[in-house]
């Protein structure tokens, strides 16, 4: 038994959604497979989301933009059959969740809207392979993954998760399941989210569960690359990891596997596979245990459009553990990301995730305790494996806000 993972550039299309079903096809055993959101479609749904809470009409003209996108799919898919019957369903529960009023919790609103992309994607795979003779069967993943009420950033409940995946994927009437990724269920079924691009760990909580040969995730790059290639030229192939390393440049920001995907999978020792869709008989990377050293060429990541943040005491007192708790405890309850902190004796340096609106609240929060500085639009350049040479070209004709070394990381906030 293995599970795939298919994030949206995977089916973005009709053509797209075509290539995705001949790669399962080719799969002659037992399968889940977890599918995103078509394209970029979250990124509408957020917007979607922002125009109810707001009680703005645009919701109306913006959930047209989405249903239109998916049409164009059904109509390359389906033809002249029209939209499935389960397809056309999920878009009237949408419709008649922005009629009714929101709620005053907006990360609540924002978890029982954003699922609908998951949900109409998977619907419309499914729909199109049983159609195309290909059996399967079509799982809501909200049912089998329990999770708290922490609504956007849902922590899972592994014992009641455990027990119901292994009731609900039990292969007793299929050998393929298509399910979604990304979001699960409270106690009393309300809809919760894992975090932003949270399929990956989607796909592992159910790999572990079912104790899966293999866990694969199909991106449109032949595997883990030295850089993102998209935006650093000369990046190179890489055909190995341990879990360790995943976990280290995932936390740094690697986009290719979300940060939580790697222990479940580490814990039962299920190797992750990161494939290429684009060339689905290349072998890939595998990340898997690995007791010897490998040599690494220098791996690069970038996160972009990061805040620093500069707090210093209003009375001059240097910065003490109970100030770095106030900030940090602070920021997680708003569900901003900290990605590096430095501190000096009258300065805390915090590199943030943030948007203007979260600066606001920030702002008005620590503005009674501290003096703050801050400089927006930055890049965190992470370098796992660094050489002098490597960190001597990177930061050639750039402002460095921030730096730090370790042995194997050297991390630097740059704006070019």
């Amino acid at each position: 038994m293995k599970v795939f993972k298919f994030g949206g550039a995977s089916v973005k299309s009709a053509g797209a959604v075509i290539n995705v079903c001949d790669i399962i096809q080719r799969e002659p055993g037992q399968l889940v497979v977890v599918i995103s959101a078509m394209g970029s479609s979250t990124n509408l749904l957020e917007t979607l989301v922002r125009a109810y809470y707001d009680q703005n009409e645009r919701k109306w003209e913006i959930a047209k933009q989405f249903k239109d996108y998916h049409m164009e799919v059904i109509e390359g898919l389906f033809g002249e059959k029209g939209m499935p019957q389960g397809v056309y369903e999920l878009f009237s529960e949408l419709e008649h969740k922005l009629k009714t009023r929101p709620a005053y919790d907006y990360n609540f609103e924002y978890d029982q809207i954003i699922c609908y992309g998951e949900l109409i994607s998977t619907r419309i795979v499914s729909d199109y392979m049983n159609a195309a003779g290909q059996a399967n069967k079509w799982m809501d993943v909200r049912s089998s993954l329990k999770t708290n009420d922490t609504f956007r950033d849902a922590k899972v409940d592994w014992e009641w998760t455990d027990e119901l995946v292994k009731e609900d994927f039990n292969f007793s009437d299929t050998q393929v399941y298509i399910t979604q990724g990304f979001m699960g269920s409270t106690s009393t079924n309300m809809t919760t989210t894992l975090g932003r691009e949270g399929s990956d760990f989607t796909a592992a909580i159910i790999g572990s569960i079912l104790e899966a040969e293999s866990v694969s995730i199909w991106k449109d790059v032949p595997g883990i690359m030295s850089a993102d290639p998209k935006k650093m030229k000369d990046s190179v192939f890489i055909s190995e990891l341990s879990y360790k390393e995943a976990v280290e440049m995932t936390h740094s920001g690697a986009k290719v596997i979300h940060p939580k995907t790697m222990q479940p999978l580490h814990n039962k020792g299920i190797p992750l596979l990161v494939r290429s869709f684009v060339s689905p008989d290349d072998p890939g990377t595998v990340i898997h245990k690995i007791d010897h050293r490998i040599e690494l060429p220098p791996i690069f990541i970038l996160k972009e459009n990061q805040v620093l943040i500069t707090l210093s005491a209003k009375d001059f007192s240097i910065i003490s553990i109970n100030d770095i708790d106030r900030v940090v405890n602070f920021l997680m309850g708003k569900l901003i990301k900290v990605t590096l902190m430095q501190q000096s004796a009258i300065d805390l340096n915090i590199v943030a995730d943030a948007t203007d609106e979260d600066l606001e609240e920030v702002f008005g929060e620590l503005s009674e305790h501290y003096k703050i500085r801050y400089n927006t639009g930055l890049t965190l350049v992470t370098i796992r494996h660094y050489t002098e040479e490597v960190l001597d070209w990177m930061v050639k004709e750039k402002d460095i806000y921030l730096e730090q070394h370790s042995r194997l990381t050297a991390r630097m906030l740059i704006k070019e």
